[in-house]
């Protein structure tokens, strides 16, 4: 199947200072019954201490690591769910005094995968003292199947999410059924939103996610990266309002 990437791969694309994007090749999910492909992608910062923070890792590739050591250590690996952990493992025997950090149930699903991934500490709803300066964190509650760790880089005010907002482009691929399931999953691009098998698992506990939501919006973000399709590089609060309108029905 044909799927929308974003050339070019396994390298740096800057977001703003102190941040960068690296988009990464296909891989196969679980999705409404199917294993479709998706595109990845991962984010890193730079901290005031001059070490990286790297969110959901990628495909490991030489030349990303390369351009990796030439911005910085490496100090923090970081998985925000359960799902986007594959390649923590790799990149920590890259960088083998970077700490690995476990987002909610991450371990458990691991260990049901026979994946050996050694995490070294868990993330929390406070951001731990390593970052809190520079990147504010809370833990999306109130889904039954998955809880996302999201961030929020105060000097860029960059929203970096996961898979609580997909936003795949049907007119950048010719696959026929990927277009409709985008459409039907309800994570098509301009209108990329949450999607439908993940928002169905907070049914009976969307207050708590409301309550999560509120606490994003209060950032006010101007950018928002996402793991899976097309990233906002402008107006971010007003595409976070729209993409979270399922919480008020």
């Amino acid at each position: 199947m044909s799927v929308p990437i974003y050339e070019p791969l396994n390298t740096l694309k800057e977001v703003s200072p102190d941040i960068w994007i690296a988009d990464g090749n296909i891989i196969k999910m679980d999705m409404l019954g199917f294993g479709l492909p998706f595109s990845t992608r991962m984010t890193v910062v730079k901290l005031k201490d001059q070490s990286l923070w790297i969110h959901s890792p990628i495909d490991p590739d030489e030349h990303l690591f390369q351009e990796i050591d030439a911005l910085g250590e490496v100090k923090h690996l970081v998985s925000p769910n359960k799902i986007h952990y594959a390649y923590i493992a790799e990149w920590k025997e890259q960088y083998p005094d970077a700490t690995a950090w476990s987002s909610p149930g991450v371990e458990k699903r691991a260990e049901s995968q026979n994946i050996e991934t050694t995490f070294d500490r868990p993330l929390k709803d406070d951001a731990p003292s390593h970052w809190s300066d520079e990147i504010d964190q809370l833990i999306f509650k109130g889904s039954r199947a998955l809880e996302e760790v999201v961030f929020f880089h105060k000097q860029s005010r960059t929203l970096i999410l996961t898979d609580l907002i997909e936003n795949f482009e049907p007119k950048r691929t010719s696959n026929i059924f990927l277009r409709n399931l985008y459409k039907l999953a309800g994570i098509a691009y301009p209108d990329g939103k949450t999607p439908i098998d993940l928002r169905m698992t907070f049914a009976g506990q969307k207050d708590q996610a409301r309550e999560c939501y509120k606490r994003m919006l209060s950032w006010q973000p101007e950018k928002i990266i996402l793991a899976h399709g097309h990233w906002y590089d402008k107006n971010g609060t007003e595409e976070l309002k729209r993409a979270f309108r399922w919480l008020d029905k």
